[in-house]
């Protein structure tokens, strides 16, 4: 019995370090607050201000042509396709037209009566000078003469509008590029009747694209950002990463009645076609520079119509402080109040502090 008594006496003895190690606290394995929260000091420094348009690429309007009859007929043939490119002067098709034959008749009517006319006028010069005809007789003979004539020479312009030859008595007429550029639109076919004066619908639509016009739409609020001759950068959605520098050329003195907005044009040059007309792009434009305290976006925080930031006041403690906000450009945000430069300000583990003062 003394013998069992002692031996657990023992065991106690051994067992009781083991027990007090277990019961002394763990080390902690989580990060202090401290130790997540980043700080920066924030200084004043240039910033251009920036306007974003939105923007598409367009022809240059005064070197675009719709094509249309010049006299109405029907469409023989038609050898242009979306996308070709043309020259001046090339024949693109054939119109077969009974207003040709109308337009040759006058011609021939006009060669006629102005070859009679010389004959007569002939005949009476050689009266007069034998005093057998008057002097108000000749006058009256030779204006006729100059009449005929002038309805002669008017025949003879109207075959060389249509573009035909004067020698000829075809019936077709070739429809002739008027510029040279790229066919954008096609609106008619083989077969197709057009009428010179009542068609909605061009043969055709051809536009030199040597240079294009970027159109950006300005909300008027915005004008006064922007002037003529500022510089710009496009961006064209089919181009990603391709960035094109150009100027204001103009800015429109009305207001499109549509998007409401004011068009700002820039004119690039456009080497082998690669900007397309309605193609989607980008305008950029810097304005002014200005001195402004400028801190990464993760610093702010956004609370109802206001933002605030928290400003290191001693080392770990932290105090908020109300900001205005200018604008956002990429991860960068512009702040025009609440700051002074020097400021050491958390851009890591705001929200960390936010939570801190609701406890």
């Amino acid at each position: 019995m003394k013998q069992a008594l002692v031996s657990a006496c023992a065991l106690i003895l051994l067992t009781l370090p083991v027990a007090c190690r277990r019961s002394e606290p763990l080390p902690l394995t989580s990060t202090p607050k401290e130790q997540v929260i980043e700080t920066t000091l924030v200084h004043r420094q240039q910033v251009a201000s920036q306007l974003t348009l939105p923007a598409r690429i367009v022809a240059n309007p005064t070197r675009t042509v719709h094509l249309y009859p010049l006299i109405s007929g029907r469409v023989l043939s038609l050898s242009i396709l979306p996308g070709q490119q043309v020259h001046k002067g090339e024949q693109v098709g054939t119109l077969q037209s009974n207003d040709v034959v109308q337009a040759r008749a006058d011609f021939e009517r006009a060669k006629i009566e102005a070859a009679r006319a010389d004959l007569q006028l002939a005949r009476a010069k050689e009266l007069l000078t034998h005093d057998v005809m008057a002097q108000r007789d000749y006058d009256d003979l030779k204006a006729l003469d100059e009449t005929d004539h002038s309805e002669l020479e008017s025949a003879r312009q109207t075959l060389q509008i249509l573009g035909l030859n004067e020698n000829n008595s075809s019936d077709i007429v070739p429809i002739v590029a008027p510029i040279a550029g790229v066919v954008l639109d096609v609106g008619t076919g083989t077969g197709e009747l057009q009428r010179s004066l009542d068609s909605a619908t061009a043969i055709a639509t051809i536009a030199n694209l040597d240079s294009v016009w970027v159109v950006g739409d300005l909300y008027p609020r915005d004008q006064a950002a922007v002037h003529v001759g500022q510089p710009a950068t496009i961006t064209v959605n089919g181009y990603p990463g391709q960035v094109l520098h150009g100027t204001v050329d103009n800015i429109s003195d009305a207001v499109d009645p549509v998007t409401l907005t004011l068009k700002v044009r820039v004119v690039l040059p456009n080497p082998g076609f690669h900007l397309k007309p309605d193609m989607y792009a980008t305008m950029m434009l810097s304005s002014r520079v200005r001195d402004e305290i400028v801190v990464p976006s993760t610093a702010v925080i956004r609370n109802g119509d206001g933002a605030f930031v928290f400003v290191t006041t001693a080392p770990g403690k932290y105090a908020r402080r109300s900001v205005t906000l200018g604008e956002t450009r990429g991860e960068d945000c512009e702040i025009l109040q609440g700051l002074s430069d020097g400021d050491q300000v958390v851009t890591a583990g705001a929200e960390l502090l936010r939570e801190s003062e609701g406890r």
